[in-house]
């Protein structure tokens, strides 16, 4: 463990030390990206099934990781990260050839769909372990003291692969047809085995571990936070293009372009600050500056004051996850890290898997402004459980 050099690192040297570890996760999330704009398409028109088929195929694999997160974690911590690492990334190899199957099956589509569904659900299971692995892998591997700057870091590979892989899987099933789209996920899960055999491991802290249920109740409330802070990224990610396209507008993608940029840009320059004023402190200026951006959506009538609002969203949510990550581990033992960090994960994995048929539900209801607005408030109520949590901290110190 670099525990005790890791403070000396410029600012480049850690990042230059933190991205082999962090790769594993883009790998990952690049085989989800590619698949997104692609699977109800096929699953729908190719493969002849209802939409809600279609749109099923993408859920599954939400639903496979949140069942999967909690072992995965569990995993790290008896197994090890590396271990856990190349587990996941062989599964997601295999369900890229599942979905590679599919591929040949457009007159037998009840054995392509179910090939689908198994690659899907593979494919949650693999993001598990893989994501839990390869962070606590940086963690360990640097110190713990970097937990922040690693956690950021995972979280730009993460959506950094999202945006390159939809567009890029678009581009690959225009020229090559479906089957390219499964021959890259078994090629993103294999191919980064030898680049995460060659890491070095990083020890197993074998002292007593504590039951799931116990370290879960621990990270309870910063994953609560999580999972309300989380619910602006899911309104915005999901509906915005729907909105734009309801009121006329035509700057969709120019506005989740904006979130995006403004969310990285965020974790580049201010991912110190947590180490520096404390998780609590930034979560609360991000929280608050997110409500900011979904308000100003919820009020706007121009298509200009809602590029601010997603630009304001994106750069508000962007330190939530590793500023309470931070918070959430700092009085768990070594040897449950993972699985702290896997069950906090959840939280944010459960929101939104449910925030699409929530806010679906109101626009039915209301139409799309109010949407933002219910954000706004679930971020709010974030912010207000953030603060209890840090008069907490400080009366018990």
């Amino acid at each position: 463990m670099a525990t005790t050099t890791a403070v000396s690192y410029s600012q480049r040297e850690l990042s230059a030390r933190i991205i082999p570890y962090v790769f594993f996760t883009f790998a990952c999330y690049l085989a989800i990206g590619v698949q997104l704009a692609i699977l109800p398409t096929y699953v729908h028109l190719n493969l002849g099934f209802n939409t809600v088929l279609a749109g099923l195929i993408i859920s599954l694999e939400y639903v496979a990781t949140v069942i999967t997160r909690p072992n995965a974690g569990r995993m790290v911590d008896r197994l090890g990260a590396k271990r856990t690492v190349l587990n996941g990334l062989m599964i997601g190899g295999v369900s890229g050839l599942c979905t590679l199957g599919a591929a040949f099956c457009p007159h037998l589509p009840w054995l392509g769909l179910s090939l689908l569904v198994v690659g899907r659900l593979l494919l949650g299971a693999s993001e598990s372990m893989v994501g839990t692995g390869a962070t606590l892998w940086g963690i360990l591997a640097l110190g713990s003291e970097h937990t922040a700057i690693v956690i950021s870091w995972n979280g730009i590979c993460t959506y950094g692969a999202l945006a390159i892989g939809a567009p890029l899987g678009v581009l690959l099933e225009r020229v090559f047809g479906f089957w390219s789209i499964g021959a890259i996920v078994v090629l993103l899960g294999f191919a980064p085995l030898a680049m995460a055999v060659r890491l070095p491991r990083v020890p197993v802290h074998h002292g007593e571990k504590q039951p799931f249920h116990h370290v879960f109740g621990k990270v309870a409330p910063h994953g609560l936070v999580l999972a309300l802070g989380s619910v602006g990224f899911g309104v915005l990610a999901t509906f915005i293009t729907l909105d734009f396209a309801h009121r006329g507008w035509t700057g969709a993608a120019f506005a989740l372009t904006l979130f995006g940029a403004l969310f990285v840009l965020a974790r580049l320059i201010f991912a110190h600050s947590i180490n520096r004023v404390g998780g609590f402190s930034v979560a609360s200026v991000c929280l608050a500056t997110e409500a900011a951006g979904l308000i100003l959506l919820w009020l706007t009538k121009s298509e200009g004051l809602a590029f601010a609002g997603s630009a304001l969203t994106g750069f508000g949510f962007s330190l939530v996850f590793p500023a309470l990550g931070v918070e959430a581990v700092h009085h768990i033992p070594p040897q449950d890290k993972g699985t702290a960090l896997a069950a906090y994960g959840v939280f944010m994995d459960f929101s939104l898997m449910v925030i699409g048929p929530a806010a679906g539900a109101i626009i039915s209801g209301f139409g799309y402004p109010p949407i933002y607005l219910f954000a706004a408030c679930s971020v709010l109520a974030g912010l207000a459980l953030t603060q209890w949590m840090a008069a907490r901290e400080r009366r018990a110190s």
